[in-house]
C-alpha cells in the first residue's frame, strides 16, 4: 500500500497550504518592516524540545517591542499541530516547526493602528541536515567587522524578524572562507554567531557572553547551564573582550537545531586563526554528551505535548 509523502507545509491564519504555495498581504508589518518576532523549535519523538521555554521567549520578545499577541498558547499549539497532521510525517520522523507572530496587517504607515490583530505563520519543514563534517571535525567561524547591534539600539535579546543584521555578517564570513560569523558589538565584546550562541573554553573555565554583552537568551545554552552542576561543570556569563578568544582553547555553538557543535577554528579580526581540538575538546564532548541526556529525559517526562 503506497504511503503519503511528507511535505513541506505552512500554516498563515489558519490557512494550510503547502509552503510554496502560502501567502501573506503586502500589506502585513511584518513584510513591511520586519515588525513581529519568532521562535524556533524541533522534535524529538514527535515532542516538541522546551516548548514552554519558546514561548516564554517569544512573550518576552513581543513585550519588548510593545505587541499584543492576540493569539493565545492553546490556539498556536493547536494550529502546530494542525500543520504537522497535514505534512503527513512520517512515524518516527522529527520534525522543524518556526512561528512568527506579526503585528497585524493595516495601513501603510510605521506607527501601528491601536486595533491591529496580530497575524501568524507556521512553517513546518524537515529538521535541517548540517554537514557531517560540522560534528565530526567541527566549523569555523570568522570575526566580522559587522558589528552586532548595540543594545539600547534593536536588542538581541529581541528574536525578532529583523536579520539585516546578522545576514550582512555571515555574509561577510562565508567571503572570508568561513562557515559562520562571530560578532563583536560596537565595544569590541564578542557575543555571537549569526543564528546560534557561543561558548569557549578560557583559563581552564566555561563561559559565554552575557546578555549584557547583546546576545539572546539562548534556550539550548539555558539547558546546559541547568545541568552543568550535575555533570561536575560550571558555565559562567560574562562579557568576553575580543583579546581573550587567542586564550581560548576550546570553542562550540549552541541553538535549538544545531545542539551542540565544535568549533575547530576561529578567523580573528587580524587574520590569524585560533585553532581547536578536531571534533571538539573534552569539555565540548561532555556538554554534547550531557545535552543529549538532557534532551532524553525531557522527552521522556513530556510525553503530553506530542504535536502527532
Amino acid at each position: 500500500m503506497a504511503t503519503t509523502a511528507f511535505h513541506r507545509m505552512a500554516n498563515v491564519n489558519g490557512t494550510i497550504t503547502r509552503l510554496e504555495d502560502a501567502q501573506i498581504s503586502i500589506l502585513d508589518r511584518g513584510f513591511l518592516y520586519g515588525d513581529s518576532v519568532y521562535e524556533v523549535f524541533r522534535t524529538y519523538e514527535s515532542v516538541p524540545l522546551f516548548c514552554h521555554e519558546h514561548f516564554d521567549r517569544l512573550d518576552n520578545s513581543a513585550r519588548l517591542i510593545a505587541m499584543n499577541v492576540s493569539q493565545s498558547r492553546a490556539e498556536m499549539l493547536h494550529e502546530m499541530r494542525r500543520t504537522a497532521v497535514a505534512a503527513n510525517v512520517p512515524k518516527g520522523q522529527d520534525i522543524y516547526v518556526r512561528w512568527h507572530i506579526t503585528r497585524g496587517t493595516g495601513a501603510l504607515d510605521l506607527i501601528p493602528a491601536a486595533d491591529l490583530r496580530s497575524s501568524f505563520v507556521i512553517i513546518v519543514k524537515e529538521v535541517p541536515k548540517w554537514k557531517p563534517e560540522f560534528y565530526s571535525n567541527g566549523m569555523r567561524l570568522a570575526v566580522t567587522r559587522v558589528r552586532r547591534n548595540p543594545v539600547a539600539a534593536l536588542s538581541p535579546d529581541i528574536k525578532s524578524g529583523n536579520y539585516l543584521n546578522n545576514i550582512l555578517a555571515v555574509a561577510e564570513a562565508v567571503k572570508a572562507g568561513a562557515d559562520d560569523c562571530l560578532m563583536l558589538n560596537p565595544s569590541g565584546i564578542v557575543t555571537e554567531a549569526s543564528n546560534s550562541n557561543v561558548l569557549f573554553m578560557i583559563d581552564g573555565q566555561l563561559v559565554t557572553p552575557s546578555v549584557e554583552s547583546g546576545v539572546l537568551r539562548g534556550i539550548t545554552k539555558g539547558a546546559i547551564g541547568r545541568l552543568s552542576a550535575s555533570h561536575g561543570f560550571q558555565l559562567v556569563e560574562r562579557e568576553i573582550e575580543a583579546a581573550e578568544l587567542e586564550k581560548a582553547t576550546e570553542c562550540f555553538v549552541t541553538s535549538a537545531t544545531r545542539e551542540v557543535m565544535p568549533v575547530v577554528g576561529i578567523r580573528l579580526e587580524d587574520g590569524r586563526n585560533r585553532d581547536f581540538p578536531p571534533g571538539g575538546g573534552e569539555m565540548t564532548r561532555l556538554v554534547a554528551r550531557a545535552y543529549k541526556e538532557f534532551v532524553r529525559q525531557y522527552v521522556a517526562e513530556n510525553a503530553a505535548l506530542r504535536l502527532l
